[in-house]
């Protein structure tokens, strides 16, 4: 099955709310219409009505969304807010600071999902990964076990599909943080309907090479057995190694993950934006995400250069993403 209508199967009827914080953009308030007109998802949309209405063509919205202004927000609800982050925050902001930064869109979206309020946030069509990435990682915070998140794609081309992390938020994670990375991975590719079989990848295969930068994938793996003894997790493989039967029967003939891998985890972030951006130019993939992994309720990071297509598909593996993993 396609994997959107996959997802469209799981999250339907699951009344999931999603908050989406960019009320002044055309992308953002068209995907949201698309999605309730579907069925899918409850929108919650931040902005003015009348700007979020001039954004849908000046065109009256589906009565299942539902239109937030934060500056037009109760007082009471706000106040409620404002104490909920300063809790939250432990003493790193005062209560002036946090009405301050409440005025944010996304830090007030992303309280609106700490909150319960909604389940989910998807924002970053016109603002910078920072503005989204920060305050769910100070407000959501990560799951317990997880020091951090990180950011993967799904790749797809027909009836493939594939998972690669991280290749948005870790510039260079150490081995206890790859391990994490290729555990969060497994888990989060099941919500996709991938099998994992993990590889982390370097370019070394079984102790071919040796440097520092090999040494950190080797104890990263063990790591992640360690962590996650039930999951198909092996390497140091390089990408031949994981991918082709015939190489890895010569490279790593004892691994029961060589030659059969989709679930690919770099050694660092250059190599896995590199990567996915060449499976998606070259190879005609379809890269969707960044999908943000290991929070305690999912945010999603758009690019700024995302199509109304992009938000709507980012927002179905958002909600997805509330079912747990």
């Amino acid at each position: 099955m396609d994997l959107f209508e996959s997802l469209k199967n799981k999250i339907s009827g699951k009344n999931i709310k999603i908050v989406f914080p960019e009320g002044n953009d055309e992308r953002i308030v068209k995907a949201a219409v698309r999605l309730a007109n579907d069925g899918m998802i409850k929108p919650i949309i931040l902005g003015a009505k009348a700007t979020v209405e001039d954004s849908n063509n000046g065109q009256a919205l589906p009565e299942s969304i539902e239109v937030i202004d934060p500056d037009k927000y109760p007082s009471e609800e706000f106040e409620k807010m404002v104490a909920a982050f300063v809790e939250r925050r432990k003493g790193k902001n005062t209560e002036e600071q946090a009405r301050k930064m409440l005025k944010d869109v996304n830090y007030f979206g992303t309280m609106m999902v700490y909150m319960g309020n909604a389940d989910g946030l998807v924002s970053g069509a016109i603002h910078p990964t920072g503005d989204t990435v920060r305050p769910a990682l100070q407000i959501i915070k990560t799951k317990p076990g997880v020091s951090r998140t990180s950011g993967a794609f799904i790749m797809s081309r027909g009836d493939e599909r594939y998972y690669f992390a991280d290749c948005a938020i870790n510039i260079n994670p150490n081995a206890e943080e790859l391990a994490e990375i290729a555990v969060q991975s497994a888990r989060s590719a099941r919500l996709f309907d991938i099998d994992p079989r993990v590889a982390l990848l370097s370019f070394s295969t079984m102790g071919s090479a040796k440097s520092d930068e090999v040494t950190k994938v080797q104890e990263a793996t063990k790591l992640a057995k360690e962590i996650a003894p039930d999951e198909q997790i092996d390497g140091e493989l390089q990408f031949d190694a994981a991918f082709v039967k015939s190489v890895a029967e010569k490279k790593a003939k004892d691994s029961k993950v060589a030659g059969s891998a989709n679930v690919f985890v770099f050694p660092e972030l250059q190599s896995g934006n590199i990567g996915y951006k060449i499976a998606q130019r070259l190879g005609n993939f379809e890269a969707v995400g960044p999908i943000l992994q290991g929070l305690n309720a999912p945010v999603s990071d758009l690019s700024r250069g995302c199509s109304e297509e992009d938000v709507y598909k980012v927002a179905l593996i958002t909600a997805a993403q509330t079912l747990g993993d």
